[in-house]
């Protein structure tokens, strides 16, 4: 949940913490608010009488919406004529499920003001021609007040969306990309250790449909890629998890430091190394160690260059040939590289865009990053993660490894070998690993106990305000764990 619906719950109890309680069904004030409702929602949403809810609500509205984020009444307003009467040939409806309501009135110094209505209403497509199909159910809470003998509503809470007949969120998901303004997004589900769904919303490039084979640059999840070429190496017997990589390589810029000897590949992966996460961010462009390597955790993209390099050197291979041998090939990763291929890429990348709606140049690399910019689409890298959830590339033991905490990060959080664990307790556990961008960003889930995954890419800078609904629809209670240790 955002901060400001938290905020909004916080206010409903601080300033209405008078209230009585529910009142009878049968009661004027009841009855009365079931009218207000009635006329509020089959006026103004079903019939789009723009002017009626224009009326019918504070000018200080405050509307929090578990999937649509904070709207003041301006916006509230914009959204509705856009997204709820915007298209007349698939018209959403609105129908309150009233055995469910429930009203508490307020009182100021004995004196009636207000009223709070609570209650569950399902949202119907209607189409021409067609039966109202059930798309979605929600719960409500409005707060209503008197202004000049009127009932005005003041503050709404919307929230616990969700289909009633456990469909996908898919059947919600344009609605909360137009919300959030998110021009593309790729999602992929995994259900019982296997790719179920891929789907893929929006333009590439902000007029031509993406279709499901998109290719995303999808940003440092380029990083558990690299981290299983390696870790494959290394379960063939031809590399060693903890062998110094200064037999391979040295960077010119650490020669002279003798901590260089201390790192290996298991440092590297763990993000132990002590490098900044690029050199170039600091102010003489150079590489230096931060602290000594092994000794706490700091997110570097330098360490994953720095053992590219020193297994190009060992294998005599670019990182994109040893990936292609050892993962995209045996997987038919078929749409994924570390490198920009102008003749097949170019018709399916989808474009970053910044908060502003402003494109961003596509990164077109000529050299592998072991770190960064990798391509694929969202069926490559779920075979990927199917791949990863069922060991098909890794002998037991390094699997093994690769999930185990090798470095804490935060409460109930840490680094195994190129993914980030979450500890949910009673043995169960997430591996993760985020993307972040001009223009991207992305983050993958797999739940080695469940068999369960997901995948979700998006191309813009805020892309990332739409995952906690995704996560908690897909993974539920695990889902909402994941949440609260990613937001203490």
């Amino acid at each position: 949940m955002t901060t400001r619906f938290y905020y909004g719950i916080l206010i409903l109890f601080l300033f209405f913490g008078n209230l009585k309680s529910q009142i009878d069904k049968n009661s004027p004030l009841f009855l009365e608010l079931k009218k207000q409702d009635s006329l509020f929602f089959e006026r103004g949403f079903n019939n789009c009488d723009i002017a009626y809810l224009e009326k019918s609500v504070d000018d200080n509205l405050k509307f929090y919406h578990d999937f649509g984020g904070f709207q003041d009444k301006k916006l509230f307003i914009e959204r509705t004529k856009k997204n709820i009467c915007g298209n007349p040939n698939q018209k959403p409806i609105r129908k309150v499920i009233e055995n469910s309501l429930e009203v508490f009135p307020l009182y100021n110094n004995g004196e009636l003001y207000g009223a709070i209505q609570t209650g569950e209403h399902q949202f119907y497509i209607r189409e021409k021609d067609k039966k109202d199909a059930l798309g979605g159910q929600a719960k409500f809470t409005s707060v209503w007040t008197k202004k000049d003998g009127n009932w005005i509503m003041s503050d709404v809470l919307s929230y616990n969306h969700g289909d009633p007949n456990k469909s996908k969120l898919t059947d919600n998901l344009q609605q909360l990309l137009n919300d959030n303004n998110i021009p593309a997004l790729g999602l992929g589900i995994i259900e019982d250790g296997k790719l179920t769904e891929i789907k893929v919303y929006g333009t590439l490039d902000g007029k031509a449909t993406a279709p499901y084979n998109s290719l995303f640059n999808v940003a440092s999840l380029t990083k558990p890629v690299t981290a299983m070429t390696v870790l494959r190496l290394v379960s063939l017997g031809k590399w060693d998890l903890d062998e110094p990589l200064d037999k391979y390589w040295v960077d010119p810029d650490i020669a002279k430091d003798t901590r260089h000897k201390k790192l290996t590949t298991r440092i590297i992966l763990s993000h132990q190394t002590g490098f900044p996460n690029w050199r170039w961010q600091k102010t003489d462009k150079k590489l230096s160690f931060e602290f000594d390597p092994g000794t706490k955790y700091q997110y570097s993209g330098e360490g994953y260059e720095y053992l590219r390099k020193a297994i190009e050197k060992k294998f005599n291979k670019s990182l994109e040939d040893l990936a292609k041998e050892l993962i995209f090939k045996p997987l038919n990763m078929n749409s994924t590289s570390y490198l920009w291929n102008e003749k097949i890429d170019a018709e399916r990348i989808v474009i970053g865009y910044d908060k502003n709606g402003k494109p961003y140049d596509i990164v077109k690399n000529k050299t592998a990053s072991a770190a960064d910019d990798l391509v694929t689409s969202v069926e490559d890298y779920s075979k990927f993660l199917v791949s990863v959830m069922n060991n098909d590339l890794l002998s037991k033991t390094v699997f093994e490894e690769m999930k185990t905490k090798q470095v804490k990060t935060k409460e109930n959080k840490f680094f195994g070998l190129g993914f980030e664990i979450y500890d949910l307790g009673n043995n169960e556990i997430a591996l993760s690993h985020g993307g972040t961008d001009k223009g991207v960003n992305t983050i993958v889930f797999i739940l080695p106990k469940t068999k369960q995954g997901l995948v979700i890419f998006t191309n813009v800078d805020d892309g990332y305000k739409i995952y906690e609904p995704i996560i908690n629809y897909y993974f539920g209670n695990i889902g909402k764990k994941i949440v609260e240790i990613e937001t203490k």
